[in-house]
């Protein structure tokens, strides 16, 4: 397993790029939360977020190919930060539903070269299920995924704990797969909090800890969910252990992302916020003062 004392990536400085922000952005439950209420003329979700962010998480390509054109209407969004980087997930059908046909491969390829091309892309995020545990017959069709995307950068969340075997990572080391480090609710051989380093890209997701909302995902059942939305809001003791995870690998690697999941309550937005604050970044504003416009804003 690789930690920032071994990894073979280090021709990064330490200030290497760190984009952190929200993963997804159209959510209704935002609306008065974090976007205004009514929003005026030609607003749009993602020019809000690239003022205050360097990256999003594209959330909605676990369900759906992205188009083209949507691929660009997004990129125009966000022209004004020429920082800014869109990661995607990929489609629940490679990862999921198993399905790896040449059509559907090259369907969901259209808007991730879309988004190559204008060099927006910072990493195609494979997320499996905790069902996905590390056997010879999965370690067979990551590498098939692996291939079937070979053109972009990949990187896996595995969240099963067998994948932190040295075989597992030997995998993602020598398929050349970025190790998205997570934060989920504790179950027998969950993933636990790591600071892992597989390929050039450094990689985390803080989905909070409210196990309620976990069911359908350990328990492999199709019941229901009920209870609030995934509201969690991390406290800064949290983030300060998180923020620690990142500057291990940060240094190292060549781009590092950490993305917020729990967007109930707009929670992804603020914590995002909140550990942009945590580091040095001399021409950003403080986290408060990028909290407060957002409410501003929100209530306006």
């Amino acid at each position: 397993m690789l930690r920032s004392s071994s990894s073979p990536f280090s021709l990064a400085v330490s200030d290497a790029p760190l984009a952190i922000g929200p993963s997804g952005w159209h959510y209704p439950h935002w609306d008065g939360v974090i976007y205004p209420r009514q929003r005026p003329r030609g607003f749009h979700p993602l020019s809000f977020l690239s003022q205050s962010f360097d990256a999003v998480e594209i959330s909605s390509s676990f369900e759906t190919d992205i188009r083209p054109e949507l691929a660009r209407l997004w990129m125009g969004k966000v022209e004004s930060n020429p920082r800014f980087q869109f990661t995607a997930r990929l489609h629940r059908r490679f990862t999921h539903e198993r399905t790896l046909d040449a059509a559907a491969v090259e369907s969901f390829n259209v808007g991730l070269r879309e988004l190559k091309r204008g060099k927006r892309l910072g990493a195609v995020l494979m997320q499996f299920p905790w069902s996905f545990r590390f056997t010879k017959e999965n370690r067979d069709y990551f590498i098939e995924l692996r291939r079937a995307f070979h053109e972009f950068p990949l990187v896996a969340e595995m969240r099963h704990e067998s994948w932190m075997s040295s075989e597992a990572m030997g995998t993602l080391i020598d398929y050349r797969v970025g190790f998205c480090n997570l934060d989920q609710p504790e179950h027998v051989r969950a993933m636990p909090p790591t600071a892992f380093l597989t390929s050039p890209i450094a990689y985390f997701r803080l989905h909070g800890r409210q196990r309620a909302w976990w069911w359908n995902e350990y328990q492999q059942s199709t019941r229901p969910q009920t209870g609030s939305h995934r509201g969690y809001a991390y406290s800064p003791a949290e983030l300060a252990q998180w923020k620690e995870r990142v500057e291990q690998v940060r240094g190292i690697a060549e781009r590092s992302f950490c993305f917020f999941t729990n967007d109930g309550g707009g929670q992804a937005v603020v914590n995002a916020m909140q550990f942009n604050g945590m580091f040095a970044r001399p021409a950003k504003r403080t986290a408060v003062a990028e909290t407060e416009s957002v409410l501003e804003l929100a209530v306006a």
